[in-house]
């Protein structure tokens, strides 16, 4: 199987996720994501990256070897990038 480009794990993820904000960095086995979805309001880190997990399925098995997340509810993301040094808009 081939590996995935940033863009396809960006698609696996929205396509089972409804993201606000979704950015992924990666070379092909590695990859980090900021993921912005409200789906995350109340949950701790666990159960959010939980549902990114749930949302590439099969994928996170076969395709994605390694993947480092930042999970936000969309106030968090907000509060981040009014910090200064926080995100920029994008």
């Amino acid at each position: 199987m081939s590996e995935p480009t940033p863009e396809q794990v960006a698609q696996f993820i929205a396509a089972g996720l409804p993201c606000e904000h979704l950015e992924i960095e990666g070379d092909g086995r590695h990859f980090f994501a900021t993921i912005v979805s409200a789906a995350f309001d109340g949950l701790p880190r666990v159960r959010r990256h939980q549902q990114v997990y749930a949302a590439l399925g099969d994928r996170m098995r076969e395709q994605v070897h390694a993947l480092s997340m930042k999970t936000l509810t969309p106030a968090e993301w907000a509060a981040a990038r009014a910090a200064p040094g926080g995100p920029h808009a994008g």
